[in-house]
């Protein structure tokens, strides 16, 4: 009985740290996308800030045209109206009068014709922010599918790992899977691990010799009086004491158990 009780438990700690990355990974997918998303709506910000620019540097110069036009019939009028000059003083204001709208006229044009540059300039920046907007919407699209396919296979895989789940705790005594759901909610995993020559590979403390004698009888479930956590002889159960040093040597690395194999066991289990 004891030897069935703590396989469960290591199966059910299996599934559980699988059911975490999948959450995890359920989590972290749409904040990858809102990301894609955020950047996308701010190429898109940016190309509606260029075109509102383009629209004003159009108006100002089609303003400047209509001024330049409008300034030069009033300068040909004021030369036709020169050869009309009754005396020398109104010649002369003829003239600085048209002086001064030819100025003004080649001040009108050199705006124009930095206005016009500058157009193009914005024109083309429009062109370069369509074109990476293009290539962000295609992007953002393709990854909203990939999402959706990944979303549904882990929720999927999520609803079968809880069904697995389910099944192993049906195997453990209550009391038992009670002790390892607090012990969980409070700890680090793994909760459930090996001693090795008297030694807590939680917490690598030893325990009392006394305890260590019990749990190599294999009676009953016993805890670490250090860290707390379940702990289990490695020679009653070798492989998953294998993985479990595995697993310390990588941290970060996925359960080497697949939902297969643990679900199978699961159903060895129940069967037995």
């Amino acid at each position: 009985m004891y030897q069935k009780q703590i396989e469960q438990l290591v199966i059910l700690q299996h599934l559980d740290q699988e059911i975490l990355v999948l959450e995890k990974e359920l989590e972290q997918a749409p904040k990858e996308l809102a990301e894609l998303e955020g950047r996308h709506q701010e190429g898109l910000d940016q190309q509606n800030q260029v075109i509102e620019k383009i629209d004003f540097l159009n108006a100002q110069k089609k303003r400047l045209a209509a001024e330049i036009e409008e300034d030069g019939l009033k300068i040909k009028k004021s030369k036709n109206k020169l050869m009309m000059a009754s005396n020398t003083r109104e010649y002369h204001a003829m003239m600085r009068e048209m002086d001064n709208m030819e100025k003004l006229n080649r001040l009108r044009e050199e705006e124009h014709t930095t206005l016009t540059e500058e157009l193009s300039r914005q024109e083309e920046i429009l062109v370069e922010l369509k074109a990476g907007g293009a290539d962000l919407a295609a992007e953002l699209e393709a990854k909203r599918e990939s999402l959706d396919k990944r979303l549904e296979k882990a929720r999927q895989t999520l609803a079968e790992l809880n069904k697995n789940r389910l099944a192993a705790g049906k195997i453990i005594p209550p009391p038992i899977q009670a002790r390892y759901e607090f012990i969980r909610s409070r700890l680090r995993t793994p909760v459930i691990v090996a001693v090795t020559g008297g030694i807590c590979t939680g917490c690598n403390i030893s325990i009392p010799p006394q305890t260590y004698n019990e749990l190599q009888r294999g009676k009953q479930i016993h805890s670490c009086p250090n860290c707390q956590r379940i702990i289990y002889w490695e020679q009653h159960l070798p492989e998953a004491a294998a993985e479990q040093a595995e697993r310390a040597k990588k941290p970060e690395s996925k359960a080497a158990k697949t939902k297969e194999e643990a679900a199978e066991a699961v159903t060895e289990g129940a069967e037995a």
